[in-house]
C-alpha cells in the first residue's frame, strides 16, 4: 500500500483503535434482517455525532446519513448491516452467543458470517474520515446503511419506503465487500461481477399408497430423483462451456416413514446466472424438465414451481469502474487487482436503480496472509480457507478494517477530491 499522502486519509491511524472496537462489538451482537435495531442505531449515532443529516427507519431499520460540504457530485456508499442463523465456530474471544426466536417459536443462533460488521465499521470510518477533513473536498457524501440484504428484500424495502426523495440523487454509488482473499487485497471488476439468484420450491405430486405395493402408486420419490439428475444436464449439456452458472439441488424431501410411498415430493433449488440470456434459459429448462418428468411419470396433477427468493445480477457500470479501478491502483500498489466473476449474489444494484445513477462493486480480502499464502501454496484453498455463511468465517481484523475505509474513502475521493 503507498504512503497516506490524501488528508482525509492522514486521519485513518488515529480512529483505528476505535474502528476496532466498534467491529468487534457489532460481531459479538448480530442481528437478522429487518430485525437490525442496535446496528442501526450504532450507525445512526456515529454519523449524528459527526454532523451528518441523519433519517432513521427507512425500510424498517435503515440509515441514512447526508455530509453536504458545497458544491460538486454526490456520492453514495452503501453497506448491508444484517447477519445470518449460523452459529458460530471461530473461536474468537468476540465470538457471537446471540440467538433469536423464530416466527415458529424456535430459538435460532445467529452470526456475522458474511462479514457485514465489516462493511458497516468501514463505512462508519469513511464517513468519520470524510467529516474530520471537510477542507480537502467539495460535493455531498451520503452513508447508506442497508438491511436485510442476506433475504434479497432489503434495497425493495428502502426504496419503497422513499429513498429516492429522502437522499440526493448520487453521481455514483459504491459499495464492497470481504470475501475470501488475503486481507489487504482489493479488487475491481468492470462488466458482471457477481450471478443473479433465484431460488425454487417445486412440489411434485404422486399418488401414496403402501410400500409393499407400488403398483398402486405414483411414486414421486422416484420422480424427484429423476428430477434432479436431469437439472444437473442443463448447465453441462444446454449452455456453452464459456457460460458460467450454476444449478444447485439444496433440498429434497418427501414421505414420513420407510414402508408409505409419499403423495407428493418437494424439492429445493438455487440457480446462478450472470445474464438475462443464460438466466432464461436455465429457468425455462426446469420448468420443462420438471413438467416433462411429471408427464412422463403419470403424476395425477401438474407441478407447482414457486420461485422463493430473487437476486439481480451485480454488473458494474464501466466508467466508475474504470475510476475507481485506477485510484485503487495509484493508492494500494500492487494489492489493487482485477477481480474474478463471484457466484454470491446481492441485491445493492436496486439502488442505484432506482436513482437512474451508475455503480461500482467491489471487493476486498479479509483472510490471513500467511494463511492464504499456505494454502495456495499447498493448493489447499478451498479445503482450508473458510468461505462466506461458514460458521468459521472471521475475517482477521487488521489491515481488513484499514483497507475497508482506504477502499471507500479512496473511491469517494476520486469524485469529490479536489
Amino acid at each position: 500500500m503507498t504512503d497516506r499522502a490524501h488528508p482525509v486519509l492522514a486521519g485513518l491511524d488515529r480512529i483505528g483503535s476505535d474502528l476496532e472496537g466498534i467491529y468487534k462489538d457489532l460481531h459479538r451482537h448480530p442481528e437478522l434482517g429487518l430485525r437490525e435495531h442496535r446496528t442501526a442505531k450504532k450507525a445512526a449515532d456515529a454519523l449524528r455525532n459527526l454532523g451528518y443529516e441523519v433519517t432513521e427507519g427507512i425500510g424498517g431499520t435503515g440509515v441514512i446519513g447526508t455530509l453536504v460540504n458545497g458544491e460538486g457530485p454526490v456520492v453514495m456508499a452503501r453497506a448491508d448491516m444484517d447477519a445470518l442463523p449460523v452459529r458460530e465456530q471461530t473461536g474468537l474471544p468476540y465470538a457471537s452467543t446471540a440467538t433469536v426466536t423464530g416466527e415458529d417459536g424456535t430459538e435460532r443462533p445467529v452470526m456475522h458470517a458474511c462479514g457485514h460488521d465489516v462493511h458497516v465499521t468501514c463505512l462508519i470510518g469513511c464517513a468519520r474520515l470524510m467529516a474530520q477533513a471537510k477542507d480537502a473536498w467539495r460535493g455531498t457524501f451520503v452513508a447508506l446503511f442497508q438491511p436485510s440484504e442476506e433475504n434479497g428484500d432489503g434495497a425493495d424495502a428502502v426504496i419503497d419506503d422513499g429513498l429516492t426523495s429522502k437522499a440526493p440523487r448520487p453521481d455514483v454509488v459504491l459499495a464492497q465487500h470481504v470475501l475470501p482473499y488475503p486481507a489487504g487485497y482489493v479488487g475491481t471488476r468492470s462488466g458482471p461481477f457477481l450471478s443473479a439468484a433465484d431460488s425454487l420450491r417445486i412440489t411434485v405430486y404422486g399418488r401414496g399408497a403402501h410400500g409393499s405395493m407400488p403398483q398402486a402408486a405414483v411414486d414421486p420419490v422416484v420422480m424427484a430423483a429423476m428430477i434432479v439428475v436431469r437439472l444437473q444436464t442443463i448447465v453441462s449439456r444446454e449452455l456453452a462451456a464459456t457460460t458460467p452458472a450454476v444449478v444447485t439441488v439444496g433440498s429434497v424431501h418427501a414421505g414420513t416413514g420407510p414402508n408409505v410411498i409419499p403423495d407428493r415430493a418437494v424439492i429445493q433449488l438455487n440457480v446462478r446466472t450472470y445474464d438475462d440470456a443464460s438466466r432464461t434459459h436455465v429457468l425455462n429448462a426446469i420448468e420443462r424438465i420438471v413438467e416433462a418428468e411429471s408427464q412422463a411419470s403419470r403424476s395425477p396433477r401438474p407441478p407447482e414451481i414457486e420461485k422463493t427468493v430473487t437476486f439481480p445480477p451485480t454488473v458494474n457500470d464501466e466508467a466508475p469502474t474504470r475510476r475507481v479501478a485506477e485510484a485503487f491502483a495509484a493508492h494500494f500498489g500492487d494489492d489493487a487487482h482485477t477481480i474474478d466473476l463471484q457466484t454470491a449474489s446481492e441485491d445493492m444494484s436496486e439502488i442505484p436503480k432506482a436513482f437512474g445513477a451508475p455503480f461500482t462493486y467491489w471487493g476486498i480480502g479479509g483472510i490471513d496472509p500467511g494463511l492464504y499464502a499456505e494454502a495456495a501454496r499447498n493448493g489447499t484453498v478451498a479445503q482450508d480457507i473458510p468461505v462466506n455463511h461458514s460458521p468459521a468465517f472471521a475475517p482477521v481484523v487488521q489491515p481488513t478494517l484499514n483497507t475497508g475505509v482506504s477502499a471507500l474513502t479512496v473511491a469517494a475521493l476520486a469524485w469529490l477530491g479536489r
